[in-house]
Order: structure tokens, then sequence, then C-alpha cells
């Protein structure tokens, strides 16, 4: 009997795909794919068994009656025509542990990778997939006895037969199983998109692009002592390049030049290595578009990808879709949630990807800024790419946290460059930390000053000084959809290059590689990472140097502490050094310093994960891979989106109210939207400051509720409302 594996609408069944071509085909990628973690025999083998299930009278039944055809041959047998279970079963019959390991990944190549054990009530534990696949196994004995050939024996990378490191494993494997399914379905299925895929340029090409712009860019520069500095941190970026791949940091001061130099030393590691891609890993969506933009400006808009939630549809193109589903780009550009996120997730969607991030350069922009409740399981993740998967990652920040059980990176810069002291810019003021200061007083303080910036704890904290400023005061904070910021952004910039008079008062968002330069900045007490990062907006390009002068940055208590939680730890841990006789927040040792004693702070830095996925890994191999995917959240989902009716938004909130979600106008309102606490949102709902526009989908329904100058204005409202971070 013929079986398929894919139909054609319309087309006769002789042109359908072949159940044993397809198996082949997606065996020979996936097993391509696994090759460099030499794990291709396992996804050889999950290949073969991923689609068993199609060979069912049942699954045939379903083709025919999708394309409608009606064919005696496929009538019902008593099989299901769910394909996935059935290869879990017979790997877990024929294969012992082994199969035990690929039936995860076979049972989840569409629905996800599943539990062991689930609620009674949630059918998708890999316990009751294993019942209903062993059901449908007993109906197609004779094709498994054709496929079980293509089996190949085999045991476990070394590395892969320690418990902690079994569950990435798994997931790499799935990868390459999901992201070959993918690709040999589409060939199929949809030629002229997978002629889409691809064409890009090697990494060796780019590198010749880059070293051009590089060149022009030293050649144009001023002669000024912090351009200097810059052309000596990107040598000794370039000179380190011979090290062997593995975990470094790149520890510069703001202004120092980090991210060409970053890029410098990124491109010619993977040329002199043989790695694969660049992934620029950025905290933020609020600054991505900054790193990105660069980047697009030397390489073009064709060679970097953009793969994160803030990203201005009309940037995208078919092309750089397809390759943000699988990072097959020379160049991604991404954040944090992304990155991460994707490690520990279950979907098949969410972790297509991961396969192509073996033997790649990894620069992880601001790596203080890793959430400290998931500590534990992020450093586990860096440790386990650098050690087993060719991952070159590097650790690049101006104030480099000591992250408990990291493995000791190799510090790109040497210290006789002695980079804090010649770029010194600033000079901070530290408060008496036993005196408030109210927010008339430091209004009346910033109007002193032409030029000024002003970075305080909460939404709420900017909204209440913004409010005694004069008019032309800017504001910046997340009740501002990213459209907007962006917007606010660019203005600032053009003021501060025209020498205009300004004055912005914003949240922390400003903070993490924003490129702005402002003679003065004021700073609500925080943690001491925080305060540097202000100081990192003062005095960038070292201008008032010149003249013999510093920026001035003025740390201050503002009337209330920071909210409970990680932000009042950081202003403690900041108390607590700044009491001690020693403490100089110029000296970047005082950053190791910090971070040891925040970290002791926590309480858990994500201990459960172990629990969930390393615990009962042997030799039981029980994982809960949906309970920590669904756990693993460095954004928590407190808050829900709101869609603000701000400057274009309008068409794409009448187009969702009058015919629904589609990718294209939810891409679009993306950047139309402002995150609030849930609480917060019921009680606009309940005022009728909220509508739904679809199901789920909230907008603001007053007009005037949105302000020009602050965004959502959730405040004019009386609500009631506690701080709000950014």
């Amino acid at each position: 009997m013929e079986y398929y594996a894919h139909s054609r609408k319309d087309c006769p069944v002789e042109v359908w795909q072949n159940l044993n071509e397809h198996l082949k085909n997606v065996a020979e990628l996936a097993a391509g794919f696994a090759t460099e973690f030499a794990s291709d025999a396992w996804a050889n083998n999950a290949a073969w068994l991923h689609d068993l299930g199609k060979a069912t009278k049942a699954f045939q039944s379903y083709l025919m009656r999708c394309n409608g055809l009606d064919d005696l041959e496929y009538d019902a047998d008593g099989s299901i025509s769910n394909h996935a279970s059935a290869g879990a079963a017979l790997a877990r019959e024929k294969l012992g542990t082994g199969g035990h390991i690929l039936a995860y990944i076979i049972a989840g190549h569409h629905a996800g990778l599943p539990d062991w054990y689930s609620s009674e009530s949630d059918n998708a534990a890999l316990t009751i997939r294993l019942q209903e696949g062993q059901h449908n196994l007993e109906y197609i004995r004779d094709y498994t006895d054709l496929i079980l050939p293509n089996i190949i024996h085999s045991q476990p990378p070394v590395f892969a037969r320690i418990p902690e490191n079994v569950h990435l494993w798994v997931r790499m494997i799935f990868s390459c199983l999901v992201d070959a399914d993918f690709l040999d379905t589409e060939a199929f299925m949809q030629a002229e998109q997978a002629g889409q895929r691809g064409a890009f340029k090697l990494l060796p090409e780019l590198k010749s692009v880059f070293d051009i712009h590089m060149n022009k860019l030293a050649d144009s520069a001023q002669k000024t002592p912090v351009n200097d500095i810059r052309q000596e941190v990107l040598i000794s970026c370039r000179k380190a390049v011979t090290h062997a791949s593995g975990l470094f940091s790149l520890t510069v001061p703001t202004g120092g030049g980090k991210t060409l130099s970053g890029m410098a030393f990124a491109l010619d590691h993977a040329v002199q290595h043989g790695k694969k891609r660049i992934i620029y890993v950025i905290p933020y969506t609020s600054i991505i578009e900054q790193t990105a933009a660069i980047l697009r400006n030397i390489f073009g808009n064709d060679q970097v990808i953009e793969h994160h939630s803030n990203l201005d549809s009309a940037r995208e193109t078919q092309h750089s879709q397809l390759a943000a589903e699988n990072w097959d780009a020379p160049i991604i550009v991404t954040t944090n949630v992304q990155f991460f996120e994707s490690l520990y997730a279950a979907k098949s969607s969410r972790c297509r990807k991961l396969h192509n991030l073996v033997n790649s350069v990894v620069i992880l922009d601001e790596a203080q800024l890793l959430p400290p409740e998931l500590l534990t399981p992020c450093v586990a993740v860096m440790n386990q790419l650098t050690r087993h998967y060719g991952v070159t990652m590097v650790l690049a920040t101006a104030t480099q946290p000591s992250l408990p059980g990291l493995d000791i990176p190799t510090e790109i810069i040497p210290q006789n460059l002695k980079l804090y002291e010649r770029l010194k810019r600033t000079e901070i003021n530290m408060p008496d930390m036993t005196v408030k200061t109210d927010w008339t007083t430091i209004a009346e303080c910033l109007k002193q000053h032409c030029q000024v910036l002003c970075i305080v704890n909460t939404r709420r904290d900017c909204y209440d000084l913004f409010k005694l400023m004069p008019e032309d005061t800017i504001h910046l904070s997340a009740l501002m959809c990213g459209r907007h910021r962006s917007a606010v952004i660019r203005l600032i910039r053009r003021r501060l290059k025209k020498k205009l008079p300004l004055r912005v008062i914003s949240t922390q968002l400003v903070e993490a590689g924003v490129d702005i330069d402002f003679p003065v900045v004021y700073r609500a007490l925080a943690g001491l990472d925080s305060i540097a990062q202000g100081a990192g907006r003062c005095n960038r390009e070292g201008k008032l140097n010149a003249d013999g002068k510093l920026g001035q940055v003025h740390v201050f208590i503002p009337p209330k502490t920071a909210p409970r939680g990680l932000l009042l730890k950081g202003e403690n841990t900041t108390r607590e050094l700044v009491s001690l006789s020693d403490f100089d927040p110029d000296k970047p040792q005082e950053y190791a310093r910090y971070f040891n004693l925040f970290y002791s702070k926590v309480n858990d830095t994500g201990s459960q994960f172990y629990d969930w996925l390393v615990k009962d890994a042997n030799p039981s191999l029980r994982f809960q891979f949906r309970t920590a995917a669904a756990n693993f959240r460095l954004i928590k989902d407190q808050n829900q989106p709101v869609i603000v009716r701000y400057n274009g938004s309008e068409l794409w909130i009448r187009q969702v109210s009058a015919i629904g979600p589609t990718r294209e106008n939810m891409r679009r309102l993306q950047r139309y939207t402002v995150n609030l606490p849930v609480y917060m949102v019921e009680k606009m709902k309940s005022e009728g400051m909220l509508e739904e526009i679809y199901e789920g989908i909230l907008a603001q329904s007053m007009p005037n509720l949105y302000d020009k100058k602050i965004g959502l204005d959730v405040f004019l409202e009386n609500l009631p409302i506690e701080d709000l971070i950014q």
C-alpha cells in the first residue's frame, strides 16, 4: 500500500509526497544539523520515526477526506489519525533508554515537548501519548518493519550522559527534527516560499565589508582622547581572536566603542574558528533599534535579521520573516527574552532555531541585566552552550557582573589599558543616605541647567516630577508606546546635536545602551550598576574633558524608596556599599563587590528548574518540559498589553475590529502597545477607558487618554495604582 505524508490541494494522489520520501529527507536534514554536536544518529532516528503514525489507515483516510476523495481502501480500521505518538511508542519499545529520550522528541514534534506526567485532565503528558501511540502501532507493524533498518544504534555523546546536560541536549535534537520537518514540508507544499530562504553572504564576506567600514570610520574620526581609546579597544578585540572558542568578557566603560569593537571580535573570531553566525542579544526592546540600525548601515538590510517583539513590520520582508523562524542568517539581533526563553521552551516553533546556535558567536550585551530570579537556569545554559555546543559567548558591559556558578570568562581588554581611569568623564556625587529630597526641590535643581537628564525608578515618579517641570521638558517612560518612545529619543538626539536647551525626565529604560550625551545627569538612588549606566549618558563623548571639566552625576534620595523587590534590593545594596570606608564608585572592581552582595540578598535564583529538568534525569528520564517552559519568563505575565491610539494606529485597530487579528495587523500594532498591570486593566475596562476590539485584545477607548507628551495617562484619572517600573 502507498502511504503519503502530505497532499496537494486539487492535485491527484500521484503527485502527493510519499511518506518514505519525507522520512528520508527529514532524516538527512536533521542528521546534518546534529552532526555539529555529535548527535547525528539521534536526529536520524527521531526523523525516521517522527511521522510513523501517518501510515495508519485513519491518517490516510484523513488526507483523502481533506482533498474531497473517498477511497474504500482507506476505510477506518480502529486506528486514530493522531500521527505523532506511534513513533514515540516504537522508540520506547525497541530502543530502551535511548528510545525513552526520543519519545519526548517524536511525540512533541508538532504540539511541543511534553511533560512526563501532568494533571489528570491534561492529555498531553508523555505517559498518555505513549498509550495512544501503542494503540496505533498495532495497526502498522508491516510498515514499521520496513523503517527499522534505518535506525542507527548509538550512545549519547559523553556530555549528554551527565544529568544536568540532558534537557538542553534533548531540545537541541528536537530543534534539528522540527526545523528539518518544517523545511522539507515547505519544500513540497510551498516551493516558491522555500526558494526565498537563504541567499545570505558568508561571514568572511561580511568581515570584509565591516573592515572597510571601520577603516573609513577611523580615517574620518576626529583626533580626540576618547577616539584614541576606542581605537585601542578595537585593537585589543582583534588581537583576542586567537583564543579558543569559549566564554569571554568585554569590559569597556560606557562610550568606549563596545558595540563595534565587540562586533569586530565576533567577526574575526568567527572567521578564524569557522563559526556559522553572530547573534547579538540585547536586554531591552527600547534600545534594540539603535544597535540593529548600526549593523544594518554596515552590512545592509538583507544581512541583518531582527527577531524581537518591537520590530517595525514595515522593515519586514518575506526573506527576513523566514530567517527569523530558524535563525539561518549570518547576523541575528534579538532580545534576552527571545534568546533565553527559547533555550527553555517546549513549543516547536520556539525551539526550531536552537540548533543554529551551535558553533556561533553570541554577544550578550549588558549581561548584568539578567533577571536574578532566573539566574541559576540562565547561567547553567550559558555554561552548556560554551562547553558542549561550540558557542563563543561574549559578556559585554561596562558593569561586569559576578554571576554565581558561571565558568570564568577570558577578559578581552588587557588591564594595562586602564580604561576606567583614562575614560573618566564624570564625577559621581553620592548623597547623604539619611536625607530624602522632595520632587519640588529636584525640579528646582533641574531648572538651573540648560541641558540635563534626570532618571528615576518608576513611571509614577517620572510622571510626578515631569508635572513640576517647565512646558518644554521631555518625558520618557514605558507609558509611551514603542513608536512614541523612538520618536522622542530621536528628538532628544537632534536637540543635543544642535546644543539646544533640553531637560528630560526618564525612567531607567534610557540607561542600557541608549546613545545620548548630557553634560549633567541626576539619578535617583538605585543599584550601583544602574547608577553607573545612568552616568554613561553623561559626557559620553568626553567633550567636556577638552575644557578640563567632567560631567556631573548627582545621585539623590527620592521621596519614596524603590518598590519592593529587586529594585529595593539594589538600592539597599548600594546603601551598604556606600557605608564602607573604601567605597569608590569610579573603580570597576566595585561592581563585582556590588553584585556578590546583591545576589546574596536574592532569596531564590531559580532552583525549581532543577526539580523539573535535572532531578529525575537519571536514571528515570522524567522531565517536565512544559512546566519549566511555562515558568521561565524573563518578563512576568502580571502585565497586559493595551493598544493605544497614537499616530497611525487607528487604521489597524479598525482592521482588527472588522476582520480579527492577522499576522500583519498584529505586527503593526506591536509598536503601539503599552503594558499595564492586570488589576489596572480591569479597573480601566470597568470605567470605559478600554474596550475589547476582538476577543482578548484590548485598546484605548477614551480618545484623550493618550497624551502626546507622557503617553497613556493612567495617573490622570486617579486610578488605584501603585508604582510602575519603567
